[in-house]
């Protein structure tokens, strides 16, 4: 299957380099390219790209507002300049599936891509830390945590270590859509948005 993605950035040299990258890849079609993020959302509605690629500061609407706009319409990666822990509190908080420094290489852009498009998530590996700091803080034991069976915890504990879906499976002898049924179920009854949210947990019940 083809993943339709949207980049929008204010810097056109940026643009090009997204699209030269995301267009090597076989499974990956670059669908719109817009420089601010009032035309962003209005591609976003028309076109309904699988992924957004968004850089946060751009005229008219900024990344973080198009992420808003644009929930349920696509799943947003923000890739930007600035490693700021608010921008990146804000983008989870509205449900952003990715958030990647623009130095962060060619790579992980296409990992961040691939994992929104499979409903997973991607944070670059040098924000993690600080992020689960802040929202993962341990503070008491927690009876959802708990509630999971052996299978769901380990699951669960090597989302909150960092690692991939595949990763996951790789480790602990799983097909890769056993593991995606774990975490389903564990988002489900945790009402977690995404796995960072599911990671955060884990730190805060001293389990991770």
């Amino acid at each position: 299957m083809t993943i339709r993605v949207l980049l929008a950035d204010d810097q056109e040299m940026v643009r090009m380099g997204f699209a030269m990258i995301c267009g090597a890849e076989p499974d990956i079609e670059v669908v719109a390219q817009c420089g601010d993020g009032a035309a962003a959302i209005a591609a976003i509605r028309e076109l309904r790209p699988d992924v957004s690629l968004l850089d946060i500061r751009m005229p008219r609407l900024d990344g973080l507002e198009v992420a808003k706009l644009a929930v349920g319409l696509t799943k947003v990666v923000i890739v930007t300049t600035f490693p700021d822990d608010e921008y990146v509190d804000r983008a989870l908080d509205l449900g952003a599936s990715g958030f990647l420094l623009k130095d962060s290489g060619p790579g992980l852009l296409i990992a961040a891509v691939r994992a929104a498009a499979s409903g997973d998530s991607l944070i670059s590996p040098e924000l993690t830390v600080s992020l689960l700091e802040r929202r993962g803080r341990a503070s008491a034991a927690d009876p959802l945590v708990d509630a999971l069976t052996p299978r769901e915890l380990e699951v669960a504990q090597l989302v909150a270590q960092g690692l991939t879906n595949n990763e996951i499976a790789d480790q602990l002898f799983l097909s890769l859509s056993t593991v995606k049924t774990h975490l389903a179920n564990i988002s489900t009854r945790w009402e977690a948005r995404n796995r960072v949210e599911v990671a955060a947990r884990v730190w805060r019940s001293g389990r991770a």
